[in-house]
């Protein structure tokens, strides 16, 4: 770049840092299978910021974004743009959960050592800063480091505002937006090009069409962080992200909405993606996250088929009623959860649940207890478990801090996979052995023949839990991570390893890694082989045969009496009860209405 050339320059590089694993080194994979919300929209802002020209005219923006999931961050490259920029630039950690931030703050020691303005932005600095009566150590660390600290989006201008300030050298420590939350509608869309986007398995687009929750569970993050007023992006904006994914060859998509059930936009977004579809005449596949009463909005099901929704996260929790009260998760009803789950199934979208372990009810005897009755009653067809973690802009958090209860202080394992606290029911060693149990047991052989049957039962593949369970059994049985965090290939950079950690030599390091990829994907091709062949002879075996089982039953009011998911607490018993009870009251509000209506016809 000529000297001229570079005078007005401006670097905006975003990075998507990932976490450490237990021995330090980072977690990064040929391609990830979960995209980043986040960069996406943040990148779209930015890339809208450029167009208008809104730091200048003259000012010419080199956007750069990385996520580290998939990509190795080159920071010696980053750091030469950047001193070679005649303005400057700014690196911008961009998402940053708070099992991130430790690597995060690696990341920006580097940077901010050669000079370059940083700023940490996410749910970890939004959430400390939105629930918290001081900052904790971390984030006092990154201050301290000259890093600053972004809480809050960046849409309605505050994103532009702050590469002003950068641009101009004089960034603030702190922007704090938590106490006004923009409007996303017809703000620019979450984008990223396609050389990132072909980076994440089955190369995935994301976007969320919505921000906010109304609900109130204590563990929940997205509350304090996004805030309980849900705000909504319109079907003319969801087209245009669409159809800019649609003309660089992308049809995949992840909506992140913590809940799209509750989006007030729902029924037109759905109608616009199915339109969208048949006019391009593209195979659209969408996974979407809703709640468990979903199925009682009409016709919210089969809209989501018509738009091309293949998979749905539901966010089950947990079967008992004390655990579900206890996490103020009252949304939950056990009493609806197979007609729900059934309702999915005569779609054909596969149906994913997450379960928590480490609720105060909880012991381990329990935990396997009710994850078998799950594996009878319950047709979930893939079920991931989390450790109960009270994370920093959680209730819980915020009521532990105050009442200096232990927590962890390591914030590297706040991952949904480690014990943080403490529990009355469990030792620590208890809690974290059923976790790592817990997905033998639901993946256990026989349920797999199970899962198969009953998609091949729905109409659908069976290939497809063969595909799922190598992804969320797989995962933890032979790479040790949770399928949240997975992807294809694992990849180890020797250099790249927690600060409080030595690099080790190479005549150490390297070794041991050819053992590791020879234990690890070795033993992972056996049992995909395994599964395959299995999966196979069902398909053989199954041709022309009905099969049912329990869970695929249809539902009964008598279920309440015979199945043990209604009998097995007393809270469960009383669940049944309020259920009987609702449904006598309708019933009669039903007779009223219906008499009241005789009268008036009499008259």
């Amino acid at each position: 770049m000529s000297p001229r050339a570079s005078d007005n320059s401006f670097c905006i590089d975003m990075i998507k840092p990932s976490h450490y694993d237990d021995d330090g080194y980072v977690i990064q994979w040929r391609r990830a299978w979960i995209p980043s919300n986040s960069l996406s929209c943040l990148y779209g802002i930015t890339l809208d910021i450029m167009e208008r020209g809104a730091l200048g005219e003259d000012v010419e923006v080199a956007l750069n974004a990385y996520d580290e999931t998939n990509t190795v961050i080159p920071v010696d490259e980053i750091v030469r743009r950047h001193k070679a920029a005649g303005r400057g630039g700014i690196v911008c950690m961009v998402g940053v959960q708070s099992n991130q931030f430790p690597r995060a703050l690696d990341l920006a020691r580097r940077f901010r050592a050669e000079g370059l303005q940083v700023a940490i932005g996410g749910f970890h600095a939004s959430g400390c800063l939105a629930m918290l009566p001081e900052l904790p150590d971390d984030l006092k660390e990154a201050l301290e480091l000259g890093i600053t600290l972004f809480a809050g989006e960046g849409e309605g201008g505050r994103l532009a505002a702050f590469y002003k300030d950068a641009l101009a050298g004089r960034l603030e420590p702190i922007y704090n937006h938590m106490n006004d939350l923009p409007g996303i509608e017809e703000e620019p869309v979450p984008f990223l090009p396609e050389q990132m986007v072909r980076r994440y398995g089955g190369s995935i687009a994301s976007f969320d069409a919505g921000r906010g929750c109304p609900f109130q569970c204590s563990f929940c993050t997205i509350i304090n962080v996004q805030g309980r007023k849900s705000r909504f992006r319109d079907a003319d904006d969801i087209e245009r992200l669409i159809r800019a994914n649609v003309d660089q060859g992308i049809n995949r998509f992840f909506i992140t909405d913590d809940n799209f059930a509750r989006n007030r936009n729902w029924e037109a977004i759905f109608d616009r993606i199915g339109d969208l579809r048949e006019a391009l005449g593209k195979p659209f596949s969408i996974i979407i996250q809703v709640d468990t009463l979903c199925h009682k909005i009409p016709n919210f099901i089969a809209k989501a088929k018509r738009a091309g929704v293949a998979r749905v996260f539901i966010g089950l929790e947990n079967i008992n009623p004390d655990n579900l009260m206890a996490a103020n998760k009252r949304q939950n009803r056990i009493t609806e959860y197979r007609l729900m789950l059934q309702e999915w199934r005569n779609h054909q979208i596969i149906t994913y649940a997450g379960y928590i372990l480490g609720f105060p009810a909880d012991t381990p005897e329990r935990i396997a207890h009710d994850i078998e009755v799950i594996k009878r009653e319950l047709p979930i067809d893939v079920l991931e478990f989390f450790c109960l973690t009270p994370l920093p802009g959680s209730e819980d958090h915020k009521n532990l801090t105050l009442r200096s209860v232990p927590m962890d202080p390591d914030m590297n394992i706040y991952d949904l996979e480690h014990v943080t606290t403490g529990h009355s029911l469990m030792s620590k060693d208890e809690w974290q052995g059923i976790y790592n149990n817990a997905w033998d047991i639901y993946y256990s052989r026989d349920h797999i023949v199970t899962l198969m049957r009953r998609m091949i039962a729905s109409g659908n593949k069976p290939e497809r839990i063969w595909a799922h369970a190598l992804q969320f059994h797989g995962s933890i049985k032979f790479e040790k991570v949770h399928p949240l965090q997975g992807g294809y290939f694992r990849r180890k950079i020797r250099t790249e390893r927690r600060s409080t950690l030595p690099i080790e030599s190479p005549l150490v390091f390297y070794p041991r890694r050819l053992v590791e990829i020879l234990t690890t994907y070795v033993p992972f091709a056996l049992y995909a082989a395994d599964l395959w062949l299995l999966c196979q002879r069902i398909k053989r075996e199954q041709r022309g045969q009905s099969y049912t089982d329990l869970a695929l039953s249809p539902v009964e009011e008598a279920d309440e009496e015979s199945l043990e998911m209604f009998d097995h607490t007393d809270a469960a018993k009383a669940a049944v009860a309020k259920a009987r009870s609702n449904r006598a009251a309708s019933a009669r509000a039903g007779e009223a209405r219906a008499n009241a209506a005789t009268a008036t016809a009499a008259e």
